[in-house]
């Protein structure tokens, strides 16, 4: 089970950081920030080497059936070509092992071998790869590669797949269908209900780096310079993949250009690899953003019925949750939309499933806020939609339903806090102002609404995570993890942390993470590296405490004093309760004639989650126009009020809480990848033609929250990263909704959908 303090659990005393906090909690300037201004931090696709190829992919036309003829004469005989590779003279390699909770050393998103054979899966898929002296070289002679294809019967029609659906009996670690008492008739006799269907389509991954990786074979270790979130992952899953021990294989990713859970285990890495096995020399293959959209999967498509019902005085009677999502059977990631149904509001009857449906067609992955951004949608519109029906104040009907423990199991909540959350953000967002009745507030063309929503997030911790602390002779401490830098700050709070759980000064902590030398390190996705690392700091602090009290001896005055007796302060040890019996890390390793002392601790299983129910959770509130005569929607307000447990740095943490909300936007009013379901082919391949928000469509947007510790948390805090973007696109079409009198079920919320109103 690994280390797991008893505070966490119940009776347990909170995180002493807390209360003890010195650098946690204030505004610390990231420290990857200069070298990124600078051009000085160094990305995947720009890592040097030695007589490197470029790599171009050929991608199929065709849904599913078989390649019949496949010519690269003219390819090979392009100049600067060094190598064509198909399936006729790749390697033997086998399929990835799948990204999930069970196995942290797997990453794969496709689960079947990559270019074994002559089959074709999706319309997109890679069906060569051409390596040459410049990337111009490579991207011209995979334009002369001639493939003919037989083709087959393809699924690629969500509305003709229904019919074949499948009923999971788990989503994630959570049962799929979850029945309390009669929801139907609840329903039936509730004197307030609405009972409606709302759509979300097809998103796409566009960080602002596209994937992209630099690799070399050295023998037969496997050197590997990546865009990704998933470093042992990545290790575990190219040595299965190649039959290699996963010790020969060395992942690289010091800093990555935004992940947003797409930058796991791909086809171009694997491919990449291939290549460079098979030409002898280094490859690199970046993908452009067209390629990004063959081979990289998003969110998938999702239609959800939502019915809810109340009593007379607006008290949940029922909650109802159905719909259907895409999860090809070579996929290994669901859409997990129903969870924030299950856990947000008390009710006397739920009935929540939710049912996948199998097409050929790229498999779809983690998007930020998997599942609760749909499904916020969703139940939030509705919520909207039922305030309405009562006549009652939004946030009121919110208020008489707010679960004060989790809903379906009973287990208390390690903190919650979402009224007050609610309560702050409309006395600053001035809530007061909003008009009762849709279509009242008009200013020429333009009219205007506001609309808030929940936002919620579960609480994660992953086990395994390790992190190894060394204090040399002077006292400065070194952190290191094979953990991710994203652009959230990860080294920046870390340090924060070791800083504060070590009692050093900021400036004497260095904080080493990014490639698989260091200790392992789990996925940078669901809202968890914060925590997980933190918790494996804690470990290793605490089995360093008690190496320093043993290396101390009896010369010490610390002597005769026991592990629970001490505490890190003032860059050494001393006994709790009394400061004068204190000895510095450099006067301990100095007598002993040690350079320096090191230990590693592990982040051990989450057991708080099974005692307690825990997520980060949100008010968001949003002002907006909407043109009568055109139908175009402007933001001009967007405030997010946020409960998640103590913030950690509060500069990093607004940053954190903007972009995800800038990505709510997108989901709102401009994201959809166009999807031609005779073909099975994204017709939206470029951000050209995939709208994501540009600095015009993004009003002031605000962000405030409420601080209260987490007691069953490492340092008091939950995560951050993604809670931003859930219920973001419900607040927008709520307040459209306001605006216009006119309800918007299905998402993005585009001009035409608003004409004639």
């Amino acid at each position: 089970m690994g280390y797991v303090p008893a505070n966490w659990l119940p009776g347990g005393t909170p995180d002493p950081l807390i209360e003890k906090r010195v650098n946690l909690g204030t505004q610390q300037s990231r420290l990857d920030g200069p070298e990124k201004v600078r051009g000085q931090a160094r990305f995947a696709a720009e890592v040097a080497m030695e007589r490197l190829l470029y790599a171009a992919c050929v991608h199929s036309t065709i849904a599913r059936g078989r390649i019949v003829e496949l010519d690269v004469t003219a390819a090979e005989a392009a100049p600067g070509v060094a190598l064509v590779m198909t399936h006729r003279n790749a390697p033997k390699m086998a399929a990835p092992p799948p990204i999930g909770l069970t196995n942290l050393k797997a990453a794969g998103n496709n689960i079947i071998p990559v270019m074994q054979d002559a089959e074709v899966r999706w319309n997109g898929q890679a069906v060569a790869v051409v390596l040459a002296e410049t990337q111009e070289q490579a991207d011209h002679a995979a334009a002369l590669v001639k493939v003919r294809y037989e083709a087959a019967a393809a699924r690629t029609r969500f509305e003709d797949a229904k019919v074949d659906a499948r009923t999971p009996d788990s989503l994630l670690i959570e049962r799929n269908r979850l029945k309390k008492g009669d929801a139907d008739a609840a329903l039936a006799s509730a004197p307030h209900r609405v009972d409606a269907v709302y759509r979300t389509p097809w998103h796409n991954h566009n960080p602002i780096e596209p994937n992209a990786t630099t690799i070399a074979w050295q023998g037969d270790r496997l050197i590997v310079h990546d865009a990704t979130q998933m470093l042992n992952g990545t290790a575990g899953s190219l040595a299965k993949v190649f039959g290699i021990k996963e010790s020969q294989v060395f992942v690289s990713s010091p800093f990555v250009g935004g992940g947003f859970g797409g930058k796991a285990l791909w086809d171009h890495q694997i491919l990449g690899a291939a290549a460079a096995k098979l030409a002898g020399r280094p490859v690199r293959i970046a993908l452009s953003r067209a390629s990004m959209h063959r081979l990289i999967g998003g969110r998938s498509q999702t239609e959800q019925r939502v019915a809810l019902a109340t009593d007379a005085n607006g008290k949940l009677k029922a909650v109802v949750h159905h719909g259907y999502s895409v999860k090809p059977q070579h996929s290994a990631c669901d859409e997990a939309f129903t969870m924030a149904s299950r856990s947000l509001y008390a009710s006397e009857s739920f009935d929540v499933v939710q049912h996948t449906l199998d097409l050929d067609i790229l498999a779809n992955t983690f998007m930020r806020a998997p599942g609760e951004a749909p499904g916020t949608f969703a139940v939030e519109s509705a919520i909207d939609e039922l305030a309405h029906e009562l006549g009652l104040d939004p946030i009121e009907l919110r208020r008489r339903n707010i679960a004060d423990k989790d809903p379906v199991s009973g287990a208390p909540h390690s903190q919650s806090d979402l009224m007050l959350a609610y309560d702050l953000g409309a006395r600053r967002f001035g809530w007061e102002k909003r008009a009762a009745r849709p279509r009242a507030r008009r200013e020429g063309e333009w009219l205007v609404g506001m609309g808030c929503a929940t936002g919620s997030f579960p609480y994660m911790r992953m086990p395994g995570m390790s992190a190894r602390i060394t204090i040399d002779g002077n006292g400065h401490v070194t952190v290191s993890s094979a953990a991710h830098e994203m652009g959230m700050g990860t080294t920046t709070v870390q340090r924060q942390i070791a800083a504060d759980r070590l009692g050093v000064p900021l400036d004497s902590v260095t904080v080493r993470i990014g490639d698989t030398s260091l200790p392992f390190g789990s996925f940078a996705g669901g809202s968890s590296q914060t925590a997980s690392l933190g918790a494996a700091v804690t470990a290793a602090s605490a089995k360093l405490a008690g190496e320093l009290l043993r290396l101390a001896g009896n010369d010490t005055p610390l002597a005769g004093l026991r592990a629970g007796e001490i505490e890190f302060a003032r860059s050494g040890l001393q006994k709790i309760g009394d400061p004068s019996r204190h000895e510095s890390f450099a006067s301990i390793l100095g007598r002993a004639a040690r350079s320096d002392i090191s230990a590693t601790g592990e982040s051990g299983a989450p057991l708080e989650v099974l005692k307690f129910s825990m997520h980060s959770r949100s008010a968001v509130f949003c002002q907006l126009r909407v043109s009568e005569v055109t139908g175009e929607i402007r933001l001009d307000r967007l405030l997010g009020s946020f409960d998640c447990g103590r913030i950690l740095n509060p500069k990093t943490a607004a940053s954190q809480f903007r972009g995800g909300m800038i990505m709510g936007i997108g989901m709102a009013l401009t994201e959809e990848t166009l999807f031609d379901e005779r073909k099975g082919r994204i017709m939206s391949a470029s951000i050209a033609d995939y709208h994501v928000p540009v600095h015009l469509d993004v009003p002031d947007i605000e962000v405030l929250w409420t601080d209260i510790p987490d007691p069953r948390t490492p340092m008091g805090a939950r995560g951050i990263g993604e809670i931003g973007t859930t219920g973001v696109a419900a607040a927008i079409a709520n307040a459209a909704f306001n605006a216009t009198g006119k309800r918007v079920r299905d998402l993005p919320l585009t001009p035409d959908k608003f004409l004639a109103i």
